[in-house]
């Protein structure tokens, strides 16, 4: 119920008027059953945008961090977004992956749209990373079609660590859903899996026209976090 108040009423008319979003490829999200929605993660604002303009709902698997902030800000996020219908995964340790794709398997079964960040987190500087292969398991044992998002602008609208947004016009662009009946059975296959997820980044790339990094956004930036601590704090050369 709050998920179509937040939907009609309380959020998405002002995130159409902050954001002026331009919506292209609707048709290609399914009117129903069960689909993957696969997207490219270049701002917070993302969690809130595609759900708002969207004819179905649609489910997020979020990172656990939201839900479990301290004070009173953080008991207002953990509402928020459980609101919203997005659902809490704990990224740390080595179960993490199995349960981001169970809670997403369970979303599919339902026959819901799931939404997906194949990078798994947000690019800190706008550019698209490499995909996780969860997305690949997921669509392989639901036997559902992925459709490739592309969020454009948002990164300008909102960048990591505004609170405020910019008025910013921002395009949401949905690609034809792409069909991976042909590797049915194969979803314990590492090989197939990386071969799927690459295809999926290339077409949320061809849709984003963004710049490609053939890294991890998480180790990219623990690397340039690491640089950046070397160059404020440099070590001091042996005598």
């Amino acid at each position: 119920m709050f998920y179509y108040l937040l939907k009609y009423v309380l959020l998405g008319p002002l995130l159409r008027v902050v954001f002026r979003p331009r919506i292209e490829g609707l048709e290609h999200v399914p009117s129903s059953g069960a689909a993957i929605v696969a997207g490219n993660h270049l701002s917070f604002a993302d969690h809130f945008l595609m759900p708002a303009i969207l004819k179905r709902r649609i489910t997020f698997l979020a990172k656990a961090e939201y839900f479990t902030g301290p004070g009173l800000k953080g008991r207002l996020t953990a509402f928020f977004f459980h609101s919203a219908g997005q659902i809490p995964v704990d990224r740390s340790g080595k179960e993490a992956g199995q349960a981001a794709i169970r809670e997403g398997l369970g979303v599919l079964s339902k026959d819901e749209l799931l939404g997906i960040y194949p990078e798994g987190t947000r690019s800190h500087d706008g550019r698209l990373y490499k995909g996780k292969v969860g997305v690949a398991v997921m669509a392989l044992r639901a036997r559902v079609p992925v459709v490739p998002c592309a969020m454009i602008g948002t990164f300008e609208a909102q960048p990591p660590g505004k609170v405020i947004p910019n008025i910013h016009p921002v395009v949401i662009r949905f690609g034809k859903p792409l069909d991976f009946s042909r590797y049915e059975g194969m979803e314990n296959e590492k090989a197939v899996l990386r071969a799927i997820t690459d295809e999926i980044m290339y077409a949320i790339l061809s849709l984003s026209e963004q710049e490609y990094v053939d890294q991890y956004a998480a180790v990219a930036k623990a690397e340039e976090a690491a640089a950046a601590k070397e160059r404020k704090f440099p070590r001091m050369p042996l005598s």
